[in-house]
């Protein structure tokens, strides 16, 4: 069967607490999330990269991402299913908990 789209109802349910209380936003013209972080430098930002890469490869699921010295863009969709999925927001919280942690 394979990875399938969010639903209405989990949309409603999962997506919608991520845009609000988390700031990721949806992408124009794209059933995908899109978030802007920003470090002291470099160096953490790069850290941040890694430990995302890292659960990336374990859960086979990778961010697209853009990376500027210490900004880091991160764009979230399951190409799999062309749109949104859980994968998308299990990933998302994961990457906030590591922002959150390495900025403190």
């Amino acid at each position: 069967m394979g990875i399938l789209k969010l639903t209405e109802e989990e949309r409603k349910l999962l997506l919608s607490p991520l845009l609000t209380k988390s700031s990721w936003e949806m992408v124009e013209n794209r059933d995908a999330v899109k978030k802007t972080f920003t470090f002291k430098n470099f160096n953490e930002a790069f850290g941040f990269m890694t430990r995302i890469a890292l659960r990336a490869d374990k859960v086979d699921h990778h961010p697209e991402w853009f990376n500027v010295y210490n900004r880091v863009e991160i764009t979230l969709a399951t190409h799999e299913c062309q749109g949104l999925s859980q994968r998308d927001l299990d990933l998302a919280k994961f990457i906030d908990n590591v922002y959150n942690t390495s900025t403190k």
